[in-house]
């Protein structure tokens, strides 16, 4: 996931902040031009970090998905990582099930306590 600083970050946080919107207004909003906005939404939807809604294929409207919202929780850590994609899409389910056997033993259910 390569994404353009501060341009997409921009992007995400005035869908956040606004809600659903289209590229001239993200434009305003930004500062940015239509154009450059215009080719950035498709590469963030692509991302999945936002989604095109609305009735027609070609409307034009945009909203923050989850993942946008995540990226722009970790956006500081963006340029500290080489993988900011796994970054933002948390753990692996075989992580999670390593996690799981880490939260027992933080409870004390640990095998040694059963013998």
């Amino acid at each position: 996931m390569k994404l353009r600083q501060p341009t997409d970050f921009l992007i995400l946080e005035e869908l956040e902040d606004k809600g659903r919107n289209v590229a001239t207004n993200l434009a305003a909003h930004t500062g940015k031009s239509r154009k450059n906005i215009n080719t950035r939404l498709p590469v963030l939807e692509d991302y999945g970090l936002v989604e095109k809604i609305g009735p027609a294929e070609r409307s034009g409207l945009y909203e923050i998905t989850s993942l946008g919202r995540a990226a722009l929780v970790y956006r500081d850590q963006y340029d500290e990582t080489d993988d900011f994609e796994s970054l933002i899409e948390g753990p692996s389910p075989d992580i999670d099930e390593s996690a799981g056997e880490q939260g027992s033993f933080a409870r004390g259910e640990n095998e040694a306590d059963e013998e």
